[in-house]
């Protein structure tokens, strides 16, 4: 199982794409986190304990007398106001990521927080996905701001850069993972191809 992650505008996501359009079978985390939310009762009853029932909104349905509906920006003012919250909320999902990854084995796992959810511990080798600052801002402008690149915009993506962790567990050297620069000399397709001949 191989994990891939890096940084907002990196690219680690296309190149996932082109791994699973090349019939491997990826694991999104964050995609999978929002399906276990929206579906594990367990998980829904410890969010539910932990931020009130708010969290959840009742929707009628025509399959069920009703469905609950993740509150997402509700639970995003409660956590992001308080980092304990945060903390304990990751705590919840996490694990049960950690557990839907067990249960259905991925080629690859995609994952922006791969290390700080701790799922580096499944993965037999790591990749993380670096470019360019500038590169990562541009991409994230044409992804996340219809490629409007106001001054306003480039200061909230470089933000985001800044928030998220400067530098990688792999720096430091390890006979897991390699670093993959994806700064736009080389296509997707190339870079697919050169993750899986290194794996091979």
């Amino acid at each position: 199982m191989i994990g891939i992650t890096g940084g907002i505008g990196s690219g680690k996501s296309t190149i996932a794409r082109a791994l699973a359009e090349r019939g491997y079978a990826v694991y999104d985390c964050d995609k999978e986190a929002k399906r276990i939310i929206a579906e594990d009762g367990n998980v829904q009853e410890q969010i539910i304990a932990l931020l009130g029932e708010e969290a959840f909104i009742e929707v009628p349905s025509d399959q069920v007398p009703s469905t609950k509906v993740y509150n997402t920006a509700y639970v995003a003012g409660k956590v992001f106001a308080k980092p304990e919250l945060l903390e304990k909320l990751n705590g919840i999902v996490h694990p049960a990521v950690k557990e839907d990854i067990l249960a259905k084995r991925p080629d690859f796992v995609e994952s922006a927080i791969l290390y700080e959810a701790g799922l580096d511990v499944l993965c037999d080798r790591i990749i993380v996905v670096e470019a360019p600052e500038e590169v990562r801002i541009e991409r994230t402008i044409a992804r996340d701001y219809n490629g409007e690149a106001t001054e306003e915009n480039i200061n909230k993506v470089r933000a985001r850069i800044q928030a998220q962790k400067t530098s990688s567990p792999l720096h430091g050297g390890t006979e897991r993972g390699f670093i993959l620069i994806n700064d736009g000399r080389k296509s997707i397709d190339e870079l697919a191809e050169e993750i899986i001949t290194l794996l091979s």
